[in-house]
């Protein structure tokens, strides 16, 4: 009996299957990091950012279903031909994944006791080391279940347990970052405060240039340098400039957020201060709504200009 050829459809079938297969876990890997980096702030471990919890949940979400839908077709092919469980393709899948996944799970073992004998270990770490071990030992189990060829309980609850892990995943990565429009306004209020920046740059300028505060927020217009005021991002309304002293000034703008709501858990893991722009010394905290902002120019500091 001859063996039954693999066709273009089983061929881009498996194929796709093992792509989203293995993007999915890698994403959920990155997922389940992040939110423990986030959980469990680390002084050495750099800053958040909400694309590192971002990008997994959007490919998790795309991934997730085009894999099980893969996953049921290739099945219900093999129920009608069952000799297409035989299939070259069928089976160079099952082995590279069960060669990668054990692989992984033998490194990761590897760095646990090189890390822990270093008297290293840490708490991320263990978590750490337990997304790694429970995602790949389900994807490992499931295929060693799919190489025997025989339907069971076992490989339907291991379905099951990545559907319910790539959901908790995706929950708790929403409770860290917040909504698409908690974001938004994240964003909005990122671009208020660079924009603030660039108006109190430009106001100190021209104090050393001119030797005095300017009139309104418009003679700092500069068309030669390129500068022109901001307005608000969202509404286009203009930001809001007064004298307070010979030396004193305030800027103020309507925020959608309070400073703190910009912020990651914990001090040593805080949203990269990129972004939003506040400074390391705090100087832009705000709280949501109108807020101004008072500056005083130091004359030592910030001399006026020789001519």
């Amino acid at each position: 009996m001859n063996p039954i050829k693999t066709t273009p459809k089983d061929f881009f079938l498996h194929l796709g299957a093992t792509i989203a297969l293995y993007i999915s876990a890698v994403a959920l890997i990155n997922l389940l990091f992040s939110i423990i980096n986030y959980c469990f702030p680390d002084a050495l471990a750099g800053y958040f950012s909400a694309g590192s919890i971002a990008w997994p949940i959007s490919m998790l979400i795309v991934l997730i279903p085009i894999l099980y839908v893969l996953e049921w077709l290739i099945k219900k092919e093999i129920k009608i031909i069952p000799e297409k469980n035989d299939i070259w393709i069928q089976k160079w899948r099952i082995y590279l994944t069960l060669f990668l996944t054990g692989a992984v799970i033998a490194g990761d073992l590897i760095a646990l006791i090189n890390t822990y004998l270093n008297g290293e270990i840490s708490i991320r770490f263990v978590y750490k080391f337990f997304v790694i071990l429970i995602v790949l030992a389900v994807i490992f189990t499931y295929y060693i279940l799919e190489k025997i060829g025989k339907a069971s309980k076992t490989k339907t609850t291991l379905s099951y347990v990545g559907i319910i892990l790539a959901l908790i995943a995706i929950i708790s990565g929403f409770l860290v970052v917040g909504s698409p429009s908690k974001q938004r306004n994240l964003r909005f209020d990122s671009q208020r405060v660079n924009d603030l920046q660039n108006i109190q740059y430009q106001i100190v300028n021209y104090w050393q240039q001119k030797g005095k505060l300017p009139a309104t927020l418009a003679s700092t217009s500069d068309p030669i340098s390129g500068f022109i005021i901001p307005s608000d991002p969202e509404n286009k309304t203009a930001y809001e400039y007064s004298i307070k002293d010979i030396t004193k000034f305030e800027i103020c703008a309507t925020f959608s957020l309070p400073y703190e709501d910009m912020q990651g858990k914990g001090s040593s893991y805080p949203i990269d201060m990129s972004y939003p722009p506040y400074g390391i010394d705090g100087t832009w905290k705000h709280d949501a709504g109108r807020y101004c902002f008072e500056r005083v120019i130091d004359p030592e500091k910030y001399p006026k200009l020789k001519q």
